[in-house]
């Protein structure tokens, strides 16, 4: 036992003064970002934490795929250096999520030991889903690499939810393992909410002080409020909009449905929504919206620029968060709500414990979990305007007194404090 605990014993002694050395030439603490889920700088939490670190005194890398619009092997933007890898094809179905992770594992190995050939790493922070890189993470550290696990989503109950009826126990067994592992690796955990945190500590085993919260939010310099423009509209007197992107978890046929509701049921003629978004499922929804003859009263944008964003969310009278109710929604922080009360919208939403606590009194929770409730809710609130302002107002003082970015920053700050004994 003795015997086998000397080469680890040297590593960590080389990886030291590697790390030490390095960062005496270059002068800062040098951290490698891993997400595989979202290009960067396109995944906006990812990016926020890589500006914030970087003009913090780190020297930032980020690896991550490419997709459309984002399609650079290599550049750098903000001085983030950010390094991409191809995605031969779109993954469906068990075997192409696990041909995905492999060659995705594989890439990210490849541009990984060439940072820390060239440049060194001090720590190496991996963004899930998915938990398989916790291997990369067991070799770099001894090289006295820290690994800090970015816990964004709950990968078994997004599979359950996902999958539903379909779901095999056997994969989720597989995923709870895989983030066991992941957690058992972390030298420290930053994670998304309350709901997160007790799931690192209460499943991952992890020690409640290595696991802090470092909540998403907007980023008030790159969101600007602009005025309305009334072509989103088409026509008609009020614009709903929903944001985000379409996966098959994220319930947006819901909100489809329901606007065909308030269109027929409620007899409403005046209302059109605006789905700005892409994702896997994003052609499906919108081929689904066209079959139910939603056309007139439902328009599907795709990706947008920050532009179009903004101009959108200036425009519309409410936002909807259409997750229905599962394991995974309940206890899952949207983004989306904190942009629409950024723009001060009104929000309608099911009745989820994290989304209540994002947008408090700025959102009409659904009082049942059905689209007829989610309909009725969208009639509410357009036809009450004094509501409608009150609550706007409510979500935009919230985000500027607690849920803007620069509210999360010295939590992720403080994280890489105690990683690389750097004084914040």
């Amino acid at each position: 036992m003795a015997l086998q605990s000397v080469p680890s014993t040297v590593a960590n002694k080389v990886g030291n003064a590697v790390s030490r050395l390095m960062r005496r030439k270059g002068g800062k603490p040098r951290v490698v970002i891993v997400v595989q889920n979202l290009p960067v700088p396109f995944d906006r939490r990812v990016w926020l934490e890589a500006t914030s670190l970087q003009r913090n005194g780190y020297a930032v890398t980020c690896i991550c795929p490419k997709a459309k619009g984002f399609d650079e092997s290599f550049e750098v933007i903000e001085g983030v250096r950010i390094h991409r890898y191809t995605l031969p094809l779109d993954a469906d179905g068990a075997l192409g999520f696990l041909f995905e992770f492999v060659w995705c594992f594989l890439r990210t190995a490849m541009k990984l030991g060439r940072e820390v050939a060239t440049r060194g790493v001090d720590v190496l922070h991996v963004c899930n889903p998915p938990e398989t890189y916790f291997p990369l993470a067991w070799l770099v550290k001894r090289l006295g690499t820290k690994f800090l696990f970015d816990h964004h989503d709950l990968s078994p109950e997004m599979y359950d939810a996902k999958f539903g009826d379909e779901a095999s126990s056997i994969m989720r067994k597989g995923l709870l393992f895989l983030e066991k592992r992941t957690f058992r690796a972390a030298d420290l955990v930053i994670t998304t909410n309350e709901s997160h945190r007790q799931i690192a500590v209460d499943r991952g085993s992890m020690a409640p002080d290595d696991v802090i919260i470092v909540r998403s939010g907007p980023d008030l310099e790159r969101l600007e409020l602009v005025p309305a423009n009334p072509d989103w509209n088409d026509g008609k007197k009020f614009l709903v909009t929903y944001l985000g992107e379409i996966c098959e978890q994220d319930g947006v046929a819901h909100l489809v449905r329901a606007m065909v509701d308030v269109r027929d049921r409620h007899q409403r003629d005046d209302v059109r929504c605006v789905f700005m978004g892409g994702g896997p499922h994003q052609q499906a929804v919108k081929e689904y919206s066209e079959s139910i003859g939603a056309d007139d009263v439902c328009h599907f944008t795709g990706r947008v620029s920050d532009e179009v964003l903004c101009e959108v969310l200036s425009s519309a009278d409410v936002g909807v968060d259409p997750d229905p109710l599962t394991p995974w929604s309940n206890q899952s922080t949207m983004n989306k709500i904190m942009e629409y009360m950024y723009f001060e919208l009104p929000i309608v939403s099911y009745d989820l414990k994290e989304a209540r606590v994002s947008a408090g009194e700025a959102a009409l929770f659904a009082p049942e979990h059905t689209e007829a409730s989610l309909a009725d809710s969208i009639v509410k609130l357009l036809d009450d305007p004094e509501s409608r302002t009150k609550m706007g107002r409510i979500g935009r003082e919230r985000i500027e007194t607690q849920l803007s970015w620069e509210h999360s920053e010295p939590h992720l700050l403080e994280a890489y404090g105690r990683l690389v004994g750097k004084t914040q």
